[in-house]
């Protein structure tokens, strides 16, 4: 399994605009699922080990920010031709058996992914009320064998100080994950 980190984009960048289908063709734009709190943004995936190991900690850790008032939405940009584990027909059994509660939604043609800058899944980006990026990075620091327990604490640490009206520490770990599955013509160079 490839290890790669998250790009760690300059934060205040502007949250992209993206309007996405759900497996079930409904569609999802940034606005709309945009809290008054703020948006956070996962790229994840069906079949990817670390999505697997988190996927747990990933559902509280939503909940919780909802009830906080963020819009939350996550994002498969995953090219499932090549890996058909990842197709939008496998989307919702993956998202209903971990008990998420948020927008599972398809790039398909990988843009949305492109203009956030997203390298591996998962890989968070949380913008603040005015839709400028406030964190990105890890969920926590457990990964798949490491023998840590996953609890968000770094998510969750940025999740409480923009509730609180705060931005989050400027330290930030990236996220690490598999690298997103690019398109032949989409693959960054």
């Amino acid at each position: 399994m490839p290890r790669t980190p998250s790009t760690m984009v300059p934060l205040g960048t502007p949250q992209p605009a993206f309007t996405l289908p759900d497996p079930t063709g409904r569609t999802v734009t940034s606005e709309g699922c945009r809290g008054p709190r703020g948006t956070l943004v996962m790229f994840l995936c069906n079949h990817c080990p670390f999505v697997h190991h988190v996927a747990d900690t990933i559902a509280s850790v939503a909940e919780e920010a909802q009830g906080a008032g963020f819009g939350v939405v996550g994002i498969m940009s995953n090219d499932f031709l090549s890996h058909p584990e990842d197709a939008p027909d496998r989307m919702g059994d993956c998202a209903a058996g971990w008990n998420w509660k948020f927008p599972y939604l398809v790039d398909e043609t990988q843009e949305v992914a492109a203009a956030h800058q997203a390298a591996c899944t998962p890989d968070f980006f949380l913008f603040d009320a005015r839709g400028r990026l406030a964190y990105r990075g890890q969920l926590d620091e457990s990964r798949p064998g490491n023998g840590i327990v996953s609890d968000g604490r770094d998510l969750r640490a940025a999740l409480a100080a923009l509730a609180a009206g705060r931005s989050p520490a400027a330290e930030q770990i990236p996220s690490l994950g598999c690298n997103i599955k690019w398109k032949p013509q989409r693959a960054p160079a």
